[in-house]
């Protein structure tokens, strides 16, 4: 069923660069601040991710990371998030996986899903191609607004709805039919998927910055993608559709 997937649970500590607390963080250039070159800040973090990639093109890509950090001095922060990234549309599956996440997170604040939903559409985008990675989901960073506790169980929420949001979208096309331009589609939009996690994606520059292990943070890249030169879908074509969303993000709910 999955052609690649992977966890990554990570628990590290030392000391870490300038240029790696700014990758670390939204909040970035704020937290480096007065910081040199050869400055180091001692910090712990922690983090559950996990990327999978379907065989099938009309089973969409899934995404989650929840992280803490905490650094020397009492600064500490939440991360993390869930997003979809599928190769075709299907309406009834976004607004499912958005709307697990919605009521996940009213629980703890009514004005969680909107604002991280927004987020998402704002993180997971690849400026290069003026385009989003995926369909979204919920992101958030450097949340410490509220008592801790409160927040660890936000992402214990956000974690135990990854299953719910996502299983019954991957048993009810598993099994689709699918031509070879259907796949090749696919592995287009997973050229996307590499160029967004190499060139934006936190989570790798901060890996690659401390001198984590290579083969865990570039775990979430797909076994198979793909390039064409200056590649244009048919106009009204379905795959045509769901590159203007990706160009312009919408509300699903």
């Amino acid at each position: 069923m999955f052609e690649k997937a992977g966890v990554n649970l990570s628990v590290v500590y030392g000391n870490m660069p300038k240029e790696a607390l700014v990758a670390a963080t939204e909040r970035g250039v704020d937290r480096a601040k007065g910081m040199t070159a050869a400055d180091r800040v001692p910090f712990f973090a922690c983090g559950l991710s996990s990327v999978m990639h379907p065989k099938n093109p009309f089973c969409p890509t899934v995404h989650f990371n929840y992280r803490y950090f905490e650094t020397d001095g009492g600064l500490w922060w939440f991360g993390g998030g869930t997003d979809i990234t599928p190769a075709y549309l299907n309406i009834d599956d976004i607004k499912h996986f958005h709307g697990t996440y919605k009521s996940a997170f009213d629980k703890h604040d009514p004005e969680f899903y909107p604002k991280f939903k927004a987020w998402a559409d704002k993180y997971f985008y690849i400026a290069h191609r003026g385009e989003t990675r995926g369909l979204g989901g919920v992101f958030f960073d450097d949340l410490n607004d509220r008592d801790p506790e409160k927040l660890l169980l936000l992402a214990q929420d956000g974690l135990n709805s990854v299953v719910p949001a996502y299983v019954p979208i991957i048993e009810k096309h598993k099994d689709d039919p699918f031509t070879q331009e259907n796949k090749e589609w696919q592995l287009i939009r997973r050229g996307r998927y590499v160029e967004f996690n190499l060139v934006y994606d936190r989570g790798t520059i901060f890996g690659l910055k401390t001198g984590g292990r290579i083969e865990s943070i570039l775990m979430s890249l797909p076994e198979t993608a793909r390039w064409e030169y200056d590649h244009r879908p048919l106009p009204g074509s379905k795959e045509d559709e769901i590159l203007q969303i990706f160009r312009q993000p919408r509300d699903w709910l």
